[in-house]
């Protein structure tokens, strides 16, 4: 992955596959929730600074938002953002615009996570020099 392109973390009822299937690289996670994941992942991929949010979820579609359904889970991918370093909101993203943004992903990693709109894309940013020399 290069500056600015993206992986979409998927939950169980994401359709992985089918997005996948319009390019980006699908890597199956299946036995793994996001939240464990994304601790993992933000130890090597530095999000991008350069945007107001590197991180982004699937807004909820009009009736749930009606009848108030509540994502505890992007209460934990904040507190693992900040922990990270990125003190922006999430993006909240449409849920077909959703999909399209996924089909234009590096990759789609497929996990276990059940949480409802539990998925998340996330930006990549740059390597500062010296990190780069390690690699």
């Amino acid at each position: 992955m290069g500056h600015g392109d993206e992986i979409v973390l998927a939950d169980a009822n994401f359709p992985a596959v089918s997005v996948s299937h319009c390019g980006p690289v699908l890597i199956r996670a299946d036995g793994l929730a996001i939240p464990q994941l994304l601790e993992a992942i933000l130890k090597l991929l530095p999000l991008d600074t350069y945007v107001k949010s590197p991180a982004a979820v699937m807004e909820l579609v009009e009736d749930d938002k009606i009848r108030g359904l509540k994502t505890p889970v992007w209460d934990e991918y904040k507190r693992l953002l900040s922990k990270a370093g990125s003190e922006g909101d999430l993006e909240q993203v449409e849920r077909f615009a959703f999909y399209e943004r996924a089909k234009k992903a590096f990759a789609v990693v497929a996990t276990g996570e059940t949480a409802l709109y539990g998925n998340l894309i996330l930006k990549k940013g740059v390597l500062p020099p010296e990190e780069q020399m390690l690699c």
